[in-house]
């Protein structure tokens, strides 16, 4: 009752009901949200700690920025959302925010694409290499087919496309990434696709800012290659993994073109399937089915594991 109590008194004010309406659309900047609402920042900032202290709100860092959504989980989570059902769908000021929100959308999309655009052609050189992206994203589907997502997780989020692809399908998903410029094209991304069971996250992916055992599904997609020690991200994706929960790893097969090497940052030139077999086993998965999607000259592989369900011992 307390939850309940603390929660109700934290929305019960005009600016704080709007700031509910608008966070249930995705994340938000607090100079975005007072450049919707037309009011100062400490005012702004105040109403958000107090909803925050009483669960209705969650609040990412991200840099020197702070973003905020609706709480996902918890009492406080519950409580917000039948608030919002009883917000008259016709109310002038909410309509307002809502056209204001759309203006803030466009400018955010811009400057996403601005740096896309920026950027596009070290993507485009690297795709002409391998097999057309569709075949890739249908495979990625299929390693999860039968598979009911209900929290996805994938590592090194980039432009946000695995949560396009998959995210229909989860109750909850989050991306990961360093780069605040590539978060800024995947939340743009998710917004125009309307995913806002979808989020992203800045974090580093060899330490997931995520508890043990939180996600049934995970994806490391087209990163493997980057990392020094690619077998201990395969680690990190095995411990926030569910018990019976599901990993899909996207990358190359071994292959001997140098220039990703040298212009593209490529730390390894693909993976061997025995390779990639190994670390799933030291950190405790089954592997499952591999998948090659051979391109010209690049072969893509999708490599496949489970989190065996926990055994009881025998009794007597």
């Amino acid at each position: 009752m307390d939850v309940i109590l603390a929660g109700l008194r934290a929305a019960a004010e005009p600016t704080r009901l709007r700031l509910l309406n608008l966070l249930a659309q995705g994340d938000l900047t607090v100079t975005e949200l007072t450049q919707i609402l037309g009011q100062s920042q400490p005012r702004v900032s105040r109403h958000l700690k107090l909803m925050c202290e009483a669960g209705l709100l969650d609040r990412f860092p991200e840099g020197a920025w702070v973003f905020y959504r609706l709480a996902a989980k918890g009492q406080g989570a519950v409580l917000a959302r039948h608030l919002l059902d009883l917000l008259p769908p016709d109310d002038q000021v909410l309509t307002l925010d809502q056209q204001r929100l759309a203006a803030t959308r466009i400018t955010r999309a811009e400057r996403a694409q601005d740096y896309f655009r920026d950027n596009a052609s070290r993507w485009d050189q690297i795709r002409s290499l391998h097999v057309d992206e569709a075949e890739v994203e249908t495979a990625l589907q299929g390693a999860f087919a039968g598979h009911s997502i209900r929290e996805l997780v994938d590592m090194g989020t980039g432009t946000g496309r695995v949560l396009e692809v998959l995210g229909p399908r989860a109750e909850r998903a989050v991306g990961i990434d360093l780069s605040r410029e590539m978060l800024a094209v995947a939340r743009a991304n998710l917004e125009r696709a309307g995913l806002h069971n979808c989020m992203v996250r800045q974090g580093d992916i060899t330490q997931l800012p995520l508890p043990a055992a939180s996600a049934d599904a995970v994806t490391i997609h087209q990163v493997l290659h980057y990392a020094v020690e690619p077998g201990l991200l395969v680690a990190e994706a095995a411990r926030v993994l569910e018990p019976g929960g599901c990993l899909a790893i996207v990358d190359f097969a071994p292959h001997d073109q140098e220039t990703l090497r040298d212009q593209h940052a490529h730390r390894r030139l693909g993976f061997a399937d025995a390779e990639v077999e190994h670390w799933l086993k030291a950190a405790g998965l089954h592997p499952g089915s591999v998948t090659h999607l051979p391109g010209k000259p690049l072969t893509v592989v999708v490599w496949t594991a489970h989190k065996p369900l926990k055994t009881t011992g025998a009794t007597a």
